[in-house]
Formats: C-alpha cells, sequence, structure tokens
C-alpha cells in the first residue's frame, strides 16, 4: 500500500488550507513592471497618489502587482536588508499600497528571485553555473563579451541566481521584513531557476556533500529541485505567518517549456496560477487556450497575463492597439480566467494614462461580461491528452480550434461523464494507470481516435488497445502519401497527397476497415538519389499498410497528423484529421460554423444553472516579428447547434442582454446569431 509520508501529507494539506483560505482574485489586473536603473536619477520624483488612482480607476482595475524588488537589485521600499534605489527618497512601495487600499484594489508585490543585477555583481559566487562551468546568463548579444572576459550587463541581460545559501537567507529576510511591515494582499514571485542546476563551487560541493554523481544529470535535476522546495516552502511558510490570507504565486511554474514545473508539479505550492504569456511575439494567440484548459482543471483561480506591449516586456512607448488588448481581454474570460495586462512605470513614477485608457477599452468590456466566464468549468463531449510535447500539443490544438471544435483537457480531468472521444497524438506516452482509465473509458462506449505512436507502448513495440492493427515497425521512407477513401474524403482531395510526418507500419487484422489508403515514393530523397526539386514521386500502386483504420470505437491514424500541422500548417491534414474526427463525434455539445479564425469554447456554471458558449473573432497578421490583431471584422448569421442535455428555459446574448430565438430539434437546439463583432456569449439557462 502506498503511504504518504507525515511530511508529504501535511504539505498538501498546507495547499488545500491555502487555497481555501486566499481571497478572491482579482478580475482586472495591472503586471506595473518596475525594473529601473541605478543610472537614472529621481526616480519616482512624479510618483502621485491621485495619479496612480486616476490611472487605475481610468481602467477600472482591482488588483495590481506592484515592485518591491526588481531586476536591477534595488528596492522601492524602505528596507534594513536589502538596499533601497539610491535616487529613490520615499518609501513607493508604501505609497502604492495605500493608493491601492484607499479605492478598493488589491495590492500584491513582485519580488524578484532569479535576476537580480545588483546581487550578481556583489556576490558573483551565488550566480548558476551550467555543467560546463559557464555562468549561466539570460539575455542576447553576451557570448562574445563573456568570450573577451568583459561583465559589462548590457541591457535586457541578467546573470541567474539560485536561491540557496546566503543568497536564499537575504531572500527570506527581504520576504519577512515585507510580509510583517506591509498590508500586502499577495507576493508575486518571479524568475526562479527550476529548470537550471548549479554547478557552481557552492552547487557542486553541496552536490558532493550530499552524495550526488555529477555526472548524473537525472539526481542533480531531483536535488535542485529539492533545493528549489526549501525555497518555495521557506518564503510560504514567511507569508502565511504574517499575512495567512496572502496569495501566492511564483512565476516559472506555470510555463509549459520548463519541463521540471510540470514533471515535479511545482505548480502546487501556488494559491493561484498566473498564465504568462505574450502572444504577439511568443507563442501566438492558440497557446493560452491550451493552458488554460489544462490549469482550469486544477481547482485554483487562473490569471491570463499578456501586456500593452507590441513586442516585448518592459518595453517603453511600445503600444497593441487597445482593440487588440480588447480582443485578449474578452479570450481570457471566454476561457475562464481572470485578465492581467502588463504595463511599465516610468521611472518618475507618472502613470502613462494612454496606457490606461487602452485598457481601460477592454476592462470596461470584461467588467460586463466576468460573472459569464471567470472560474467556469470546461465542458465538451472531446477530450484531449497532454503531452506535454510542444509540437503534438500546439498542433492537435491548432486543429481543433480551427474547426471551432470546442475540447476539455481529458488527461487531468477529473470527471469524464460529458466526454464521448479522447484524442491522443503522437506525442503521448501512457502510463499503466491512464491506460486502464482509457480501457475503462472505451468499455463503457468512449471512442479514441489516436496519431503516430500515441497509444503504443514503446518497450514492447505493441498498442496498448485493441486496435486492430499490429505493429510492423517505423516509416522506411522520409515521407508518404495519403489516399482518403470515401468515408473520410469531404473537402479533400482524391489523388495522393503528401504526408511531412511519415506513417508507422501497421498490419491490418481481420474485421479492420481501411478508411485511407498509402503511397510511398520510389525513394527516399538524398545526394546521389533525387527527382526534381523536392520529394521523391509516389508510387503507382497502394502500400501493404494503410494511412487511416477503423475498428470499432478506434480510428488510428499512422501519421502524425498534430506535429506535421504544427511544423507546416496544410490544411489537406487539418480536414483529415476533422474528417476522422466527425466519424467519431456523433453528439458534440457544440457545433458552430465560423472561419479558421473562429474560436469557440463553452462554459458551465451549475451553482448558476447556466452553459455559457463564448465566440470569437479576429484574424492575428504577422507584421515582422509580431502577431497584431487589427481588424475586427464582423461576421453575420453565425449557425450555432448545442446538445446540452438539459432542458433549456431561456438563451440569451452577453453584454446585451438580449434574448435570443433559438429551436429545439429532438434534444439539440438552434440558432444564429445575427451579428458577431469580435466576441460574443450566449447564455443557456436550465
Amino acid at each position: 500500500m502506498n503511504i504518504l509520508k507525515p511530511t508529504l501529507q501535511l504539505f498538501f494539506l498546507g495547499c488545500i488550507i491555502m487555497v481555501g483560505q486566499s481571497p478572491k482574485e482579482g478580475t482586472r489586473q495591472i503586471h506595473l513592471d518596475f525594473h529601473t536603473s541605478e543610472v537614472i536619477q529621481d526616480i519616482g520624483s512624479e510618483f502621485s497618489k491621485a495619479q496612480f488612482q486616476e490611472a487605475l480607476k481610468t481602467a477600472k482595475v482591482n488588483s495590481i502587482n506592484i515592485f518591491s524588488k526588481g531586476h536591477h537589485g534595488w528596492s522601492y521600499y524602505n528596507t534594513k536588508v536589502g538596499k533601497k534605489h539610491p535616487h529613490l527618497d520615499f518609501d513607493l512601495l508604501q505609497e502604492q499600497i495605500e493608493a491601492c487600499h484607499e479605492i478598493g484594489i488589491r495590492a500584491q508585490a513582485y519580488y524578484t528571485i532569479g535576476w537580480s543585477a545588483k546581487d550578481a555583481r556583489e556576490h558573483p559566487e551565488w550566480i548558476i553555473k551550467d555543467k560546463e562551468g559557464k555562468e549561466v546568463w539570460f539575455g542576447s548579444g553576451l557570448d562574445d563579451e563573456i568570450k573577451k572576459g568583459e561583465k559589462l550587463y548590457p541591457f535586457y541581460s541578467w546573470a541567474t541566481l539560485s536561491p540557496e545559501g546566503a543568497y536564499l537567507d537575504l531572500i527570506l529576510a527581504e520576504v519577512e521584513e515585507l510580509a510583517k511591515n506591509y498590508d500586502l494582499d499577495g507576493f508575486w514571485f518571479d524568475i526562479v531557476p527550476f529548470q537550471y542546476p548549479n554547478y557552481s563551487e557552492l552547487g557542486r560541493k553541496d552536490l558532493m556533500a550530499n552524495g550526488i554523481d555529477l555526472n548524473d544529470d537525472k539526481a542533480v535535476e531531483r536535488h535542485h529541485i529539492k533545493k528549489m522546495k526549501i525555497f518555495l516552502n521557506k518564503t510560504r511558510e514567511i507569508v502565511k505567518k504574517y499575512k495567512p490570507n496572502a496569495s501566492i504565486f511564483y512565476n516559472w511554474t506555470t510555463h509549459f517549456n520548463i519541463p521540471q514545473s510540470l514533471d515535479y508539479q511545482l505548480e502546487q505550492y501556488n494559491t493561484k496560477l498566473d498564465l504568462e504569456d505574450l502572444p504577439t511575439t511568443w507563442d501566438g494567440y492558440d497557446l493560452f487556450p491550451l493552458r488554460a484548459k489544462y490549469y482550469g482543471n486544477l481547482d485554483m483561480d487562473y490569471v491570463a497575463m499578456s501586456g500593452k506591449f507590441h513586442t516585448a516586456w518592459g518595453e517603453f512607448g511600445g503600444f497593441k492597439h487597445k482593440d487588440a488588448i480588447w480582443y485578449e481581454a474578452a479570450s481570457m474570460v471566454a476561457f475562464g480566467a481572470n485578465a492581467n495586462f502588463g504595463d511599465q512605470l516610468h521611472p518618475s513614477g507618472r502613470m502613462d494614462m494612454e496606457t490606461y485608457r487602452n485598457i481601460g477599452h477592454a476592462f470596461d468590456y470584461v467588467e460586463r461580461i466576468e460573472d459569464y466566464g471567470v472560474g467556469a468549468e470546461h465542458e465538451a463531449s472531446v477530450g484531449i491528452w497532454f503531452a506535454n510535447k510542444k509540437r503534438h500539443d500546439e498542433g492537435l490544438v491548432r486543429m481543433l480550434l480551427e474547426n471551432q471544435v470546442d475540447f476539455v483537457m481529458a488527461s487531468n480531468r477529473k470527471d469524464w461523464s460529458n466526454l464521448e472521444v479522447i484524442i491522443l497524438s503522437g506525442g503521448v506516452a501512457l502510463n499503466p494507470a491512464d491506460v486502464k482509465r482509457i480501457q475503462g473509458f472505451m468499455d463503457n462506449g468512449g471512442k479514441l481516435l489516436v496519431m503516430g505512436k500515441g497509444a503504443m507502448d514503446r518497450k514492447n513495440k505493441k498498442f496498448h488497445f485493441d486496435m486492430g492493427v499490429n505493429y510492423l515497425g517505423d516509416a522506411e521512407y522520409d515521407v508518404d502519401y495519403t489516399i482518403a477513401g470515401d468515408e473520410i474524403a469531404a473537402n479533400l482531395v482524391r489523388s495522393p497527397f503528401l504526408n511531412y510526418e511519415p506513417s508507422l507500419r501497421v498490419e491490418v487484422e481481420k474485421g479492420t476497415i481501411v478508411l485511407a489508403h498509402l503511397r510511398e515514393p520510389f525513394f527516399n530523397r538524398r545526394i546521389h538519389a533525387y527527382s526534381s526539386h523536392q520529394n521523391t514521386p509516389y508510387r503507382q500502386k497502394n502500400a501493404a499498410h494503410p494511412a487511416v483504420t477503423r475498428k470499432g470505437n478506434i480510428i488510428f491514424i499512422p501519421s502524425d497528423l498534430a506535429k506535421g500541422y504544427f511544423r507546416l500548417g496544410a490544411r489537406v491534414h487539418r480536414d483529415l484529421f476533422y474528417n476522422c474526427l466527425s466519424q467519431l463525434s456523433a453528439r458534440p455539445m457544440v457545433e458552430v460554423d465560423m472561419p479558421s479564425a473562429g474560436r469557440v469554447n463553452l462554459l458551465h456554471q451549475p451553482d448558476k444553472s447556466r452553459y455559457v458558449l463564448h465566440l470569437l473573432y479576429a484574424s492575428p497578421h504577422q507584421r515582422g516579428k509580431a502577431q497584431v490583431i487589427e481588424d475586427i471584422v464582423p461576421l453575420y448569421d453565425v449557425p450555432v447547434t448545442m446538445d446540452l442535455h438539459k432542458e433549456i428555459k431561456k438563451v440569451y446574448a452577453i453584454p446585451s442582454m438580449q434574448p435570443v430565438e433559438f429551436k429545439r430539434n429532438g434534444g439539440k437546439y438552434t440558432l444564429k446569431v445575427k451579428k458577431l463583432e469580435g466576441h460574443i456569449g450566449l447564455v443557456f439557462e436550465y
């Protein structure tokens, strides 16, 4: 029998208590950067409580992250432990807290961990080193300077520090000073270096003292995470000692591109989950829905974070158009999240009113719709399995979003009662508990859509489920071609089309239906054997192994379509995927017909006896390095069909609150949205 150790039991109990005690998260938030160099004079000289309040009221803000200590290493409050900015002559943090509380706004203290330039200069022994002994820095253009032996600390480049030893002692003392002396509503800890094991002199001594083999990368990582957990626990204990109801968030615990955060479930140390993103220049507009579906299952408030900036965090004078902020904010609520936009305070301390008018344009709308989205439950009849592999996960989600297929994250979801289909991309690697749960789902009539090796036991080279095929081996060619059969041919060409991810070779068992045949090329294209400009043409006869099969409730696509779609985005692959899904998805809860930039999300609010369907439409354009939302083009007469398994009493739109006519046909409800301009919510009360 598996029994948790008492200390681990206490940790999880503590997490539950913290979540229960935390106040309701702000729905309209600002993350106010204030990383100010010691080279700049007169810090905060133009700060005014009244002007600060005017900006926040203009933007309809109800929560803000304000700075206690930034990346330059300076504090913005009267500290006896650290060092206040040399050109700040008053307690800016205290003034901002008072300004917020006077008008009913929550105030959380931002505190930097991993990047602190002053501390790095004064204590280079605190800088993390990699296995080769090179300092871990963030930023561009550093390699040449380091090779020359120069320490110039250029703009937007930071040495990364590890919260251990004497540096941890400093952090704990400063956090206690803040928690004890200031009326804060929460703490926001930034840049926690979970992904950087420390091989500095201090780090190596610690590893050897604990019997860790420096060449055992996994053992080193586990020990590093153990040290990070000491930091997490100690800072949390200090905050809770003085501020038992304060919110706590550790940044980099919710980033999918930091595998340690997910592998070690470090999000549990938070009381809420902030999903930092800049869709304009980071991963685009389709990553947030994936993260919202994942973190929306964890029973914690979650906050979507974007910025007012055109490019990077902390961009002075960079403006995202107010309509783009509005669309992003509407999307945040549509996917159940609180909304947060980043700004950067000018060194003078004066708030930029144009920024807050732009954010106010969005937050005025959020205020009108937030009760119909924030904190609601995601609902769908289609579930996906999280692979934690960027190309597979995001490729799959893009195919779903662009076809307006509503979905939930099945892999970390407790309730599968509404699920009809679960999709496994080729990046999925199931453990025995996963296999058992999915098999139980299928035994009760559930269906699977599998791509590539998503359902394979890779050790024994066989499939976990009875898919009607036997594994013969990986593809022998770099590419291959699909010929769709009649059942899955809608919107597809009938001639062979190219698969950028070649198909596994499988043998079809008796009784298995072949939905698409495969053609292989004459040869692999190499320097000594090539034909024409790019890929080798296909043979005239079908291969012995298929392109798509079906046995019962399982459809199998041996090519890893999701990964290929992420890389190259060929619509023919998205259409093939959708046609296969449509064969299995007989009772979708939502059916909507919009162009590929249209987005849908269904939320459930059982305490209010209603479902809310959010529809979004705006098309980002690639402009240089940035994705720009510029034109909010209206759509008219958008058809919607709902199958909610409830007796619907009335339907109305938000934020207009106008009734919407609908028809009932059996258990389904149909209607048309006369006009969709950016966003609309449809409320179905039962």
